[in-house]
């Protein structure tokens, strides 16, 4: 199983007058990212892959810290990437990785992942703090089941 994340939610982005990449999540987000941990811990999350973005870090920094593994960055993941990258990390990554991203590129990989074939609807919304579990046969995604943010 693969998981695959949306950050939670952060703060306004047009409010924001430093770099995109150093926006931090809201309150609220804090609070999705501790749900998130929970509920992911008990599930076989035994790796964490993050986009460098500080919002997706903070995201998955309290899973990594509840299993006991480091935050691992990938360009691949940072918004504006390409849905190609994801798509490759999803097929050559050990189970139980989590892999924490943006809405953009997250789109972009569910509809590659349909057009390869895998059993997930394109047009799922992705909400902020979201989870896509991914089971596989090898490389070949051979389930999806998409999680809305609870609340």
């Amino acid at each position: 199983m693969i998981f695959v994340v949306r950050h939670a939610r952060a703060g306004d982005r047009t409010a924001w007058d430093r770099p995109d990449h150093e926006r931090p999540l809201s309150s609220r987000g804090v609070l999705q990212a501790k749900d998130l941990a929970e509920r992911l811990a008990d599930d076989g999350a035994a790796r964490v892959v993050s986009s460098p973005y500080v919002r997706c870090v903070q995201t998955v920094e309290p899973l990594a810290a509840l299993i006991g593994v480091p935050v691992e960055t990938s360009d691949d993941l940072g918004e504006g990437s390409s849905g190609e990258a994801a798509m490759a990390m999803v097929a050559d990554s050990p189970d139980g990785t989590v892999m924490c991203s943006h809405g953009d590129v997250l789109q972009d990989l569910v509809w590659l992942l349909a057009a390869a074939g895998a059993p997930v609807d394109p047009r799922i919304p992705f909400q902020k703090g979201a989870v896509l579990r991914l089971e596989r046969n090898g490389s070949r995604v051979v389930a999806a089941r998409y999680e809305p943010t609870p609340g």
